[in-house]
């Protein structure tokens, strides 16, 4: 039986002393970790943010978090023209998307341990001057090996966005909210996989692949100068970005001042390991969901990558505009998939709490993955593998078109509710886990890429596909459905400072 005084996470298989021998053990290390609340008990600090201004906030965030994925979406197309420019193969430039996923890591480590110290607007006006530089420096790029150097700037600079901008999400929304507001954020930062690949192939079709890099670095300059008018002029940029609870940026003032620090040394810039966020995955319920994310992901990349030598080739898609509109039915997957996941893994979170009694149990955010882990995602690469291997015709493309649509609302009914669920259960340090389970996720997709070309050439596209499909099975959906069924065994094995229900 529940009430309002139950631990924060309760299932009856696991608490309930007579279907579990360990449950009075395990029910102390829960009833220590947290308790339920009422939303009397909702935290004031949500209620200083009107409406308005949380929409003003979202759509400031989104802007400064479609930046990066524009980057990385616009240059996908222009593979084969940038190995024509600079003598080279197109397995060769790909590389350089292995190694701008790893900047992106890095920049995301980087941008989140500092927004944690500082506040989210330094993080901000670092990072889009860096994104502005490495565009500037790989529109220039002479040859392979100053792309590499300018484009690994370029990332890292606008890496920040994303997990500083889910940071601020977890900052102003509350627990019942946050689902909603997550997936707005990451439906118009998804706008750039729906438009980025089309406008990079268009560019690069009537004018060059240089162009469209400076494009990006003009928008990168002219964001960073919106903020810094905001801030100077308007006082208001303090409310959209600078969010993060006050409690927050103290507690690391008191660490660094238990650790010896001088009050001179806070006062100036201090040194903050950003890798240490990455022993928050030493928890087994953000390693699961981590790995979770990466199968799913890397089936992206898997379709994406390629394109040009798998689909294109097929149909005989030359036009790099043409091959660019290719990408956008994945892109719009996401784009109409991220706000209708994020509220379904509400409606999921509320639908079990009041079953409970008003018990909350962060996992069953979760529930909400396993139509597109379980399905959609394995289902569209096996799909994309027959239309561009024995296709033929308006019909085939058409096929692969619908497959890559498919492929997209799969993916995002995935990560969109992780991303909530890690906010969910680190509130306090969201931007810092965020940037953890990306970095853990950028990591093994930096190496995961390097061979889909190769593969493709060796095996064709079709086994390639079945394997990455297969992959996304067993290390997708069965690693969420462990993470949901164990997941308070999981948190009480180690707790890496999780929240409650009261301190979200």
């Amino acid at each position: 039986m529940t009430s309002e005084e139950t631990g924060l996470v309760y299932d009856p298989h696991v608490h309930d002393p007579e279907q579990n021998p360990n449950a009075n053990l395990l029910n102390q290390s829960v009833n220590n970790y947290g308790t339920t609340t009422t939303s009397e008990n909702t935290p004031a600090y949500h209620e200083q943010f009107s409406k308005e201004r949380k929409l003003a906030i979202v759509g400031m965030i989104s802007c400064c978090g479609l930046l990066p994925v524009f980057v990385s979406g616009s240059f996908l197309p222009t593979i084969p023209d940038i190995a024509e420019d600079l003598g080279t193969t197109g397995s060769v430039v790909s590389l350089t998307v292995s190694i701008s996923v790893l900047a992106a890591c890095i920049g995301a480590l980087f941008g989140a341990t500092y927004s944690g110290f500082y506040g989210r607007k330094p993080v901000y006006l670092v990072g889009l001057p860096l994104l502005t530089i490495g565009s500037i420096g790989v529109a220039l790029s002479p040859s392979i090996e100053y792309l590499v150097i300018w484009r690994f700037l370029q990332t890292m600079g606008g890496a920040p966005g994303l997990s500083v901008g889910a940071g601020v999400i977890g900052d102003i929304y509350q627990l019942e909210e946050r689902g909603t507001a997550m997936g707005i954020f990451f439906s118009a930062t998804l706008l750039g996989p729906a438009l980025a690949p089309f406008v990079g192939g268009l560019v690069t079709q009537f004018f060059s692949w240089r162009i469209m890099q400076l494009g990006l670095g003009f928008f990168g300059f002219l964001f960073f100068l919106l903020i810094v008018a905001l801030t100077v002029f308007m006082q208001l940029f303090r409310f959209i970005i600078c969010t993060m609870l006050p409690i927050g940026i103290e507690k690391r003032r008191q660490e660094l001042q238990a650790q010896g620090k001088p009050e001179s040394e806070l006062k100036g810039f201090v040194w903050i390991n950003p890798f240490k966020q990455l022993l928050l995955l030493r928890s087994p319920n953000l390693l699961g969901v981590a790995v979770a994310g990466t199968a799913t992901l890397i089936t992206d990349y898997v379709l994406l990558v390629p394109l040009a030598y798998t689909v294109g080739a097929r149909y005989n898609i030359k036009s790099q505009a043409a091959l660019g509109m290719c990408y956008i039915p994945i892109g719009v997957g996401n784009l109409i998939t991220a706000p209708l996941a994020g509220h379904l893994s509400d409606r999921i979170v509320l639908k079990y709490r009041a079953s409970r009694g008003g018990v909350w149990y962060p996992e069953d955010r979760l529930r909400g993955t396993f139509i597109g882990a379980g399905l959609l995602v394995p289902l569209s690469m096996v799909g994309v593998g027959i239309g561009a291997t024995w296709g033929t015709g308006m019909v085939g493309l058409i096929f692969c078109l619908i497959s890559l649509f498919m492929n997209g609302i799969g993916v995002d009914m995935v990560l969109s509710p992780i991303a909530a669920y890690i906010v969910d259960i680190l509130h306090q340090r969201s931007a810092e886990s965020i940037a953890a389970n990306n970095a853990f996720r950028s990591i093994l997709i930096s190496l995961l890429i390097v061979p889909i070309l190769p593969m493709v050439e060796a095996i064709g596209v079709f086994w390639t596909n079945v394997i990455a499909a297969v992959g996304s099975l067993v290390f997708g959906f069965a690693i969420l459905w462990i993470v949901i069924r164990f997941g308070d065994r999981l948190r009480a094995w180690i707790d890496v400072g999780f929240s409650t229900a009261a301190s979200n």
